[in-house]
């Protein structure tokens, strides 16, 4: 299962070749998997338990620009015990224009040991994509 979160580009997300630079597309995935997890599973960002990302990538099939009006198609790749790996989908009016992956690692805000995925949030992720 997926759900989608909406992303609206800026002005300044345009690059000097008049489409959105790459770095735009890393944020809006980092925007709605964490709007989502604040949303869904209670992530609380100044909380214990916090989520580092430890790899991503993306790969990108078409240029979108300013004022284009994107939407983040959120699921999993793999659930563990400590970290996530998110499948995302970056859409423009239906159309895929990129594909992306983030592993979070949930870590101790203080230690940054790794610790359980929050309860609220696994809860969240088992109830609405898996």
């Amino acid at each position: 299962m997926t759900v989608c979160e909406p992303f609206s580009t800026r002005w300044n997300d345009n690059d000097q070749y008049g489409h959105l630079n790459n770095s735009v597309y890393y944020l809006a995935m980092d925007t709605a998997i964490n709007a989502w997890m604040i949303r869904e599973g209670g992530l609380d960002p100044t909380g214990d338990a916090i989520a580092l990302c430890a790899a991503s990538s993306c790969e990108f099939h078409a240029s979108a620009s300013f004022p284009d009006v994107l939407e983040v198609a959120i699921g999993i790749e793999r659930l563990g015990s400590t970290s996530v790996t998110w499948d995302l989908g970056i859409h423009r009016a239906g159309e895929q224009i990129a594909h992306g992956r983030f592993v979070h690692v949930f870590v101790d805000a203080g230690t940054r040991r790794p610790v359980a995925i929050p309860t609220g949030i696994r809860s969240a992720i088992e109830a609405q994509l898996i």
